[in-house]
């Protein structure tokens, strides 16, 4: 069995000042860690655990041997690196600070508001200004429900739902990202406006999309699903959650660089949800600083999900909204870039708290000479 390496950030801190330095700014967002776990995996077995302060990463890493000790420099570099803006049609998207992706689904079944906007066209129309005004940077579209258990969606179906959304929100100046996994409904979109990729297979199902992103040179968001045929929740059989997501983003995202793929054209996905259970999201919530180590953004979508059904007594998907900040908010103690979301108005109003702390925080009244 051949060996892997994990640098996973497990102690963070306000500001680096309250470290007198010894912290990193993970992957140029606005939340510094300062202790980590290298961990060792011999095949499926964790062998190894170091546990160590960001300045002793060096030393840590010179007893690892060759290939190990390369590997984890390279994930060392990733925890630091600091993602350029995403260029979207006219419109940059800045990744220093979390951006709220707003959801507009035009199908019959989603689990969340199917039906809602499919043939609509005014109350699509109106939703998605709603959620521009609100702040969202980006207006993410689909036309097929991935929910368990969903009927697999005909592609001209598909295209019937999606491309007057994109021509809407195309005309309102949106940036549009459009989360299908068929190269014929991508395609067709992108020529309607839309900007990006949103890929729920992570380009597995439809062999032809890794080929036209890269022709089109746009920006593709790869997800973790363990099934890569109809059943997106199929085959789901995890020795360890986190690293076994891990393995899977680093090599598809391997693949899309290997197809020509430019690196920062590409943004990554843990799947919350998809083909896991509640366990498996928990820990892989939990562990979200150290997809980092992948040197690719990172976005979350964790809302109204499932599992915050779960954990309230199984409240409709409509009264999540405590649960789904909460998770929103711990995707942005983790540094996470990019939040895809149904309630645009109410994340903004988080974040823009969120961040109001982490400024705050930047400053150490502690460490002022008294007055």
């Amino acid at each position: 069995m051949s060996e892997s390496i994990y640098i996973r950030p497990i102690g963070f801190a306000p500001g680096p000042q309250h470290e007198d330095g010894q912290a990193i700014r993970l992957a140029g967002s606005m939340v510094y860690a300062s202790r980590f776990a290298c961990i060792v995996r011999d095949g499926t077995d964790v062998v190894a655990r170091h546990l160590f302060g960001a300045g002793e990463a060096e030393s840590v890493f010179a007893q690892l041997g060759s290939d190990l000790e390369i590997e984890a420099q390279s994930q060392w570099a990733n925890l630091q690196k600091v993602h350029a803006p995403i260029t979207l049609g006219e419109r940059t998207v800045r990744l220093d600070q979390p951006q709220i992706m707003g959801i507009l689904n035009v199908t019959p079944d989603s689990f969340s508001d199917g039906g809602e906007f499919l043939e609509k066209h005014d109350v699509g129309r109106a939703h998605a200004s709603a959620m521009l005004e609100a702040g969202a940077s980006i207006i993410d579209i689909g036309g097929e429900s991935t929910r368990p258990g969903a009927a697999a969606t005909w592609e001209g179906d598909e295209k019937e739902r999606v491309l007057p959304a994109v021509e809407y929100c195309a005309s309102m100046g949106a940036a549009i990202s459009i989360d299908t996994r068929r190269a014929g409904v991508l395609e067709a979109a992108l020529q309607a406006g839309a900007h990006a990729a949103n890929d729920v297979s992570a380009m597995r199902y439809d062999p032809r999309t890794a080929e036209l992103v890269a022709g089109a040179q746009c920006p593709v968001i790869l997800m973790h699903a363990p099934g890569s045929g109809d059943d997106l929740h199929d085959n789901a059989d995890y020795s360890d959650i986190v690293l076994d997501v891990f393995d899977f983003l680093k090599e598809v995202r391997a693949n899309a660089i290997a197809a020509g793929i430019a690196e920062d054209k590409i943004i990554l996905d843990p799947g919350i949800g998809f083909g896991k259970s509640l366990t498996d999201n928990l820990a892989l919530l939990n562990a979200l600083p150290l997809l980092h180590a992948l040197g690719s953004p990172l976005l979350l979508g964790v809302s109204r999900k499932r599992m915050i059904g779960a954990l309230s007594n199984e409240v409709d998907a409509h009264q999540r909204l405590g649960g789904s900040l909460a998770l929103a908010t711990l995707g942005m103690d983790a540094g996470v870039h990019i939040l895809r979301v149904h309630d645009v108005a109410e994340s903004v109003q988080a974040r823009n708290v969120w961040r109001g702390m982490r400024d705050s925080a930047l400053t150490d009244f502690s460490q002022m000479p008294p007055l």
